[in-house]
């Protein structure tokens, strides 16, 4: 009987540990914009209150890009402009990614190797995968890459050019 009693024990705490660790996942499929040629994915995976991000792009010109959460998930426009401007719940300048002011939706710049291919990852409290705060929630928003850097100053976008991939966040 003590055998059954410590096996159900263990049983009800290993299944509340894992239920704390429940991780919620949300992604974005990157479409060419601007007739350009990227294409890629950025997934985001929440766990313990912490979203994770990353970014992975192919098709860029080699150098910097900056990388933005707009305000639409809406990526229906040949030059991405249907995603509206950057998601800026907090109504702050823009800026750069961890250094006030900056717009919780300025990621910052992903850096494209010789092929093509970049990569970059962000790890915040600021995000949520579809929780009830609006001023947080990532999901129905969209993920743009621009033809050039984020200069992080010029108001209220960073210079960063044209659009030229845009995907729409998506709970999964």
């Amino acid at each position: 009987m003590k055998k059954l009693l410590y096996f159900l024990f263990l049983m009800i705490v290993l299944t509340t540990i894992s239920a704390c660790e429940k991780t919620i996942k949300a992604n974005a499929i990157i479409e060419a914009k601007s007739d350009s040629n990227i294409s890629g994915s950025v997934d985001f995976n929440e766990a313990n209150g912490i979203v994770t991000m990353t970014a992975n792009i192919s098709g860029l010109t080699e150098g910097n890009h900056a990388i933005h959460i707009h305000a639409i998930g809406d990526c229906s426009a040949a030059d991405g402009t249907s995603a509206g401007g950057h998601w800026n719940p907090t109504n702050v300048n823009h800026g750069r990614w961890g250094q006030s002011p900056f717009h919780i939706g300025d990621i910052g710049n992903i850096v494209a190797d010789t092929e093509g291919n970049g990569t970059i990852t962000r790890e915040t409290d600021l995000w949520c995968i579809g929780c009830d705060d609006e001023s947080k929630n990532i999901v129905g928003k969209a993920i743009i890459i621009h033809a050039g850097p984020d200069d992080f100053t010029s108001q209220p976008a960073g210079a960063a050019g044209p659009r030229i991939g845009c995907g729409e966040i998506i709970q999964n």
